[in-house]
């Protein structure tokens, strides 16, 4: 049977304490164990089903582990307080002073910022490379290598990565491969190509109200035991966790994942289409001519899309701001970082989320002052929202301003 990560969702069950269809929350910090014996086993973490302190697990966010791992395909996760909370601790965890990283180079402003200042720190060193080229990437491998680091669809040039041939580099030289997966929930399986890890900011598309921080990390059950470690866990030492009430929310949140990422690739696929034929320089997987087209349709699961990312480019910061303060003028959606919310979001990522880049490298990866991403919204009237858009960009004279670019 075909993995459809929807229905593993769908298959997970919980009763409640009192019998209630959501599961009870766990708002406590500390449990009682019935015996020192027991207290002892569990932080020598010998006492399956024991809590020990909220740091370390909670039933609530053991719930939402559960469907996480259902939802990639992994025999365990670990949820977080962040998106950065995940992908730090693992990897911390996996690297040592003396070691280095792989990493693609487009990838969020904050994990590059990571990489490029703060591990250092503590005697990392991260190359940064085109993912979508393999030679290179193998290129760069050292006798000090121990992760691949990339992200599906990268932040913000949609690049896609392909996983599998990732996979066969990491596995001939012995490495981890760690797969963001944030931008294509349910469309790709990143597991299932051979990712080792696969980490996710659950504040965005997963749970999708634009109200939560969180991040998770979804690998084998002796890598997450590892995080969670008293004595050596990543994860359980420098304490990202995630509030109870949050796992709560998030979990009530992700059972409609599936209704919205298909709703979220067919608005920005038919604004992508239209954009295009418009002359602006657009960029989303689901087109033809996006580079990695053919790639990421065999990659994806098709129920799902191409997914609800897209940019375009203006050709200047001055236009791409005013044409984004008058979209949300309009009520088109909001001038904001992020994504994944029922309002299309739109933001210059070289000067907010990718603004950790220096100048130079975005250029030389050909991250523009004018280009703008998109997280397109659940609008029910998709070509009600382009005419509006179209009417932005012809009051600002965008579409005027890139013919004569282009003649």
């Amino acid at each position: 049977m075909k993995f459809n990560p929807a229905d593993n969702i769908q298959d997970l069950q919980y009763f409640g304490e009192f019998g209630g269809v959501n599961p009870s929350i766990s708002d406590s910090s500390t449990y009682t164990f019935l015996s020192a014996k027991t207290m002892f086993d569990t932080f020598e973490g010998n006492a399956e089903g024991c809590y020990l302190y909220s740091r370390h697990s909670s039933p609530s966010n053991l719930y939402l582990d559960k469907a996480l791992a259902a939802m990639e395909g992994t025999a365990s996760a670990n949820v977080s307080a962040s998106g950065m909370g995940a992908i730090t601790p693992v990897l911390l965890q996996l690297c040592s002073s003396g070691d280095h990283i792989v990493s693609s180079r487009t990838i969020y402003g904050g994990t590059y910022a990571f990489l490029k200042n703060f591990t250092p720190r503590f005697g990392i060193k991260t190359s940064f490379v085109d993912i979508t080229k393999l030679d290179i990437v193998e290129a760069a491998i050292t006798p000090q290598t121990k992760v691949l680091y990339c992200e599906t669809v990268s932040n913000p040039l949609l690049e896609v990565a392909d996983i599998a041939g990732l996979s066969k580099i990491a596995k001939r030289h012995n490495l981890k491969l760690v797969v963001d997966n944030t931008f294509s929930p349910l469309s790709v399986a990143p597991a299932k190509m051979g990712a080792d890890i696969v980490i996710h900011s659950l504040t965005k598309y997963i749970n999708g109200s634009s109200d939560t921080v969180g991040g998770v990390t979804c690998a084998s059950q002796e890598f997450i035991n590892d995080l969670k470690n008293v004595n050596s866990g990543a994860s359980m030492l420098l304490g990202p966790t995630m509030d109870s009430l949050r796992s709560a929310s998030v979990m009530k949140n992700m059972r409609t994942l599936h209704i919205r990422m298909k709703q979220h690739s067919h608005n920005a696929l038919f604004l992508a289409e239209k954009f295009e034929k418009d002359g602006l320089k657009t960029v989303y997987p689901g087109l033809k001519s996006h580079p990695s087209h053919e790639l990421y349709k065999s990659m994806i699961n098709p129920e799902y899309g191409f997914g609800g990312m897209m940019t375009i480019d203006v050709g200047s910061l001055d236009k791409a701001n005013e044409l984004m303060e008058l979209m949300q003028e309009r009520n088109l959606g909001y001038l904001a970082v992020s994504l994944g919310f029922y309002k299309t979001l739109f933001s210059a990522p070289g000067t907010s989320t990718s603004s950790e880049i220096p100048l130079e490298e975005q250029e030389a990866m050909g991250l523009t002052d004018g280009l703008i991403r998109f997280s397109i919204g659940l609008d029910n009237d998709i070509q009600r929202t382009y005419d509006m858009m179209k009417q932005c960009m012809t009051e600002l004279n965008v579409l005027h301003s890139l013919e004569k670019t282009n003649s």
